[in-house]
């Protein structure tokens, strides 16, 4: 073992400690008389670990975050891997795409119809004028689940499994951190504003849950400013940011990609950067525990 660090027994390490266990860095702690000693088995993994105990120690923030990652059960080896338990209201949504994109035959079969903003074979939708007046019909005969039945529409195995991972990945982050409450608002706000903007430009043909997957990037993106809690790389960001700007160009049609739902897009994540703006995260509500 290699005498690496020598600090003073009235500062807690136990977090530090579960968190290097977590990252599979071998490492032993002592007590010599009034100071705790760390001891590392290999040599290679001191700097590094200096570095990281001496932001522990300067940074209340941050031991207050290890000691998170080190007690919570939704973390495994430092990396955010919860458990259907853990975020129940965001697997029910999926499940439901998934037993949807069943029924219409991956938006093959005329069941379909019945998931658009207004049904197609009875609307002339070739105008703006005329997509609002067959919303306005549609709503007054109570068909008032089209506004978030679009989401469930999905058309390749692939649109719906992309989908669903990214709805699990940073919906179960906001369930888990902010509760069940902020992802329904999260949801329809979401749908809302993006099967809305959608429908308004292109008509009914469309579907798929990644306007619901931007509004949650963008929440948890601007959220994250306030209150750091979620767990995503920020190249993620970036990344969407500009596959979404690309959508608005001809590539994706030029690589054979066809068009893409990009108002819904836009839509989404502007309503997820609203709601974090009006909705500020409240105090820590996850620290350890299911």
């Amino acid at each position: 073992m290699y005498r690496v660090k020598q600090i003073e027994t009235g500062v807690n390490l136990a977090g530090f400690s579960r968190w290097l266990s977590q990252q599979g860095v071998a490492h032993r702690i002592t007590v010599e008389g009034n100071y705790q000693v760390l001891w590392l088995e290999h040599a290679d993994n001191a700097d590094p670990v200096t570095a990281a105990l001496e932001r522990f120690l300067a940074e209340p923030e941050l031991r207050a975050r290890v000691e998170e990652v080190a007690h919570s059960p939704v973390f495994v080896g430092g990396r955010w891997q919860p458990a259907p338990k853990h975020a129940p209201l965001v697997l029910v949504i999926i499940a439901l795409a998934g037993l949807l994109a069943w029924v219409t035959g991956l938006g093959s079969n005329m069941a379909s119809a019945a998931l658009m903003m207004v049904d197609p074979r009875y609307y002339d939708w070739s105008t703006l004028p005329a997509r609002m007046t067959a919303l306005a019909d549609t709503l007054a005969r109570g068909q008032i689940w089209r506004l978030l039945s679009p989401d469930f529409l999905h058309f390749s195995m692939a649109h719906i499994i992309f989908n669903s991972v990214m709805l699990w990945f940073l919906g179960s982050q906001v369930e888990w951190f902010d509760g069940k409450s902020r992802v329904l608002v999260l949801f329809v706000v979401t749908s809302l504003l993006a099967n809305g903007l959608q429908y308004m430009v292109s008509g009914p043909l469309f579907g798929g849950l990644s306007g619901v997957v931007y509004g949650l990037l963008g929440y948890c993106w601007l959220s994250q400013q306030r209150r750091a809690r979620f767990h995503f790389p920020p190249a993620l960001v970036i990344f969407s940011v500009v596959w979404m700007v690309i959508g608005f160009t001809p590539l994706p049609e030029w690589l054979g990609i066809g068009r893409m739902a990009n108002e819904a897009h836009l839509g989404g994540f502007v309503a997820g950067l609203l709601v974090a703006v009006l909705w500020a995260p409240s105090a820590r509500r996850r620290d350890a525990g299911p």
